[in-house]
């Protein structure tokens, strides 16, 4: 045992409720911490590079200039996540600072978010979007006029009173240095819809409107490069899920995969109508302006890069962009082959059935995770009753559901275009590399919104008999069964979503999003294994020979 030392003073968070229908409150006190010995999870590193051979100099040179913005939303996600950065970076070194970097401060983000140092109380709910001392009762009683808004943070003044102060005020000089990267970057662009959309996206940076550079992004289908940028997601805001957080995805498009998947969109409108639901709950068309790419992504940052590693992309998050244009549906094909090789393989060795792991497949685990964020497109962003956006009436569950609604359409989708020949290979593929993805995405715990969404399919599959574990206690797939399962879940999560069935929701996610202690045993024999949880990043200007 080493020598402990005394290293930082953390706000110790005491989080007695996180529904905004019920009392809770954060108690913020300071204390001197210490280190301990811990085991961190293990991570695999991979390094992020493509060729960059066919682009032009200007190309280059751009995408320098977008590292260098996407490096800010780094440091502001930082801050909305943890506070400042160097009060820990500082303060601690070696496995511990590795490891504080991975998760974006001191808690776990594949372990339920427990803290990792000792000393360090629970994660604030509300992470820093919040004051830390605020109840939800407290917030719903200030009815704050922009208080539920994605791009503002909600904080105390010295009367006490809360009020908001909008994103662009709050970090105003980091993001007029974030635009400034931008407009360089698209006065070098020589595509002239990257030059609109990096021109219009500066200037969202600078007001929280990003409407208008949503729709020309949606517009930008020519470009060998890309970049996703701002607040985007508000998974971090677990007290509410008002908040979004900033991150930064850097990419450079796969031609010849993104020309093989581009037929696939012609085929919305008619999957929309073939869900299997109830008419009113598919009444809505899906844009069919939307298009699926294939990418190489060349850094990550700050949301993004917290943690588990997202391999594909479903944005605009807009449902107003969603109506009108549809999503673009990017996938991040090298990631996404890393987290299969490296962690999905050495997963389904350990768990799979032996008469079953020859079903599993890259191209089976590509459509997966692609049909995932399509699926997202699909089924009803208003409900049917009068209650309004299903995101308003499903509030912090939300986000959840959605993740659980994207889970099972994407795998609806995938049997659907098969059965049309749309696809190569069989059900027994798709369906087995399916469950093999749900055992590598449920080690994340059952803490965040995909976690629960993939524990909510797994128990659903489990009672309906699509899969039963083996005398050696491995898993093998019923597909019939599985296909019946997958209708039913289908159903149910877009009955609860087109109804706006809040208590329902809670309801399904009490029953069914919770890690049981037989799946537990069996995470746990994964780990035994020492199959990594997830991957960390080599990145940044000098692996891709930039510098």
């Amino acid at each position: 045992m080493k020598k402990p030392i005394v290293l930082f003073s953390i706000a110790i968070t005491s989080i007695l409720a996180s529904c905004a229908s019920q009392k809770s409150t954060q108690n913020s006190t300071n204390v001197e911490t210490t280190t301990s010995e811990f085991t961190p999870q293990y991570y695999s590193e991979y390094t992020l590079t493509t060729d960059l051979s066919h682009l032009s100099s200007n190309e280059k040179d751009i995408l320098k200039l977008m590292i260098k913005a996407a490096d800010i939303m780094d440091d502001l996600f930082w801050q909305q996540t943890y506070g400042a950065k160097i009060d820990i970076t500082d303060a601690v070194k070696g496995a511990e600072l590795d490891y504080v970097k991975i998760n974006y401060g001191p808690w776990d983000r594949l372990d339920n978010e427990k803290p990792f140092l000792q000393g360090v109380g629970p994660k604030p709910a509300g992470a820093m979007f919040y004051p830390l001392d605020m109840t939800a009762e407290e917030f719903e009683t200030a009815n704050l006029a922009d208080g539920k808004s994605n791009y503002t943070l909600v904080k105390r003044n010295r009367d006490g009173k809360l009020y908001t102060i909008p994103y662009h005020v709050n970090y105003k000089n980091q993001l007029q240095n974030a635009a400034g990267y931008l407009v360089k970057a698209s006065e070098l662009a020589e595509d002239p819809g990257l030059k609109k959309y990096l021109q219009l996206r500066a200037a969202a940076l600078l007001n929280d409107n990003f409407y208008a550079s949503d729709l020309a992004w949606m517009d930008m289908k020519n470009s060998n490069l890309d970049i996703v940028i701002g607040p985007i997601e508000t998974y971090e805001d677990q007290l509410f899920g008002y908040k979004a957080s900033y991150s930064s995805y850097v990419l450079v498009k796969d031609v010849e995969w993104s020309n093989k998947l581009a037929k696939f969109v012609q085929y919305l409108p008619e999957l929309q109508r073939n869900l299997p639901v109830d008419d009113k709950y598919k009444a809505e068309k899906p844009g069919t302006d939307s298009d699926l790419n294939a990418y190489d992504v060349i850094y990550y940052a700050g949301d993004c890069n917290a943690g588990g590693k997202t391999i594909a992309i479903n944005l605009p998050n807009d449902e107003q962009v969603q109506l009108e244009k549809g999503t673009r549906r990017l996938q991040l094909k090298n990631a996404m082959q890393a987290k299969f090789d490296q962690i999905l393989v050495p997963i389904a060795n350990v768990m799979i059935d032996e008469s079953q792991q020859k079903n599993i497949k890259f191209d089976a685990f590509f459509s997966n995770v692609m049909f995932h964020e399509v699926a997202h497109g699909l089924g009803i962003k208003n409900t049917v009753n009068g209650k309004g956006s299903v995101r308003e009436a499903l509030k912090e569950t939300q986000s959840a559901l959605e993740e659980g609604k994207a889970d099972i359409l994407g795998l609806y989708m995938v049997n659907q275009l098969l059965n049309k020949g749309e696809l190569e290979g069989t059900q027994e593929d798709y369906f087995v590399t399916f469950l093999a993805g749900i055992l590598r995405s449920v080690r994340f715990g059952a803490s965040s919104a995909h976690g629960q969404a993939n524990m909510i399919c797994f128990n659903y599959f489990a009672e309906n008999g699509a899969f039963e574990k083996t005398a050696n206690g491995r898993y093998k797939v019923n597909v019939a069964k599985m296909e019946q399962a997958m209708n039913g879940l289908s159903e149910l999560i877009l009955t609860l979503q087109g109804n706006g069935d809040y208590e329902g929701v809670k309801s399904l996610m009490t029953t069914k999003g919770k890690i049981s202690a037989d799946l537990q045993k069996d995470l746990d024999k994964i780990k035994s294994e020492n199959v990594p949880v997830d991957i960390k990043f080599k990145q940044g200007l000098e692996v891709l020979g930039l510098n």
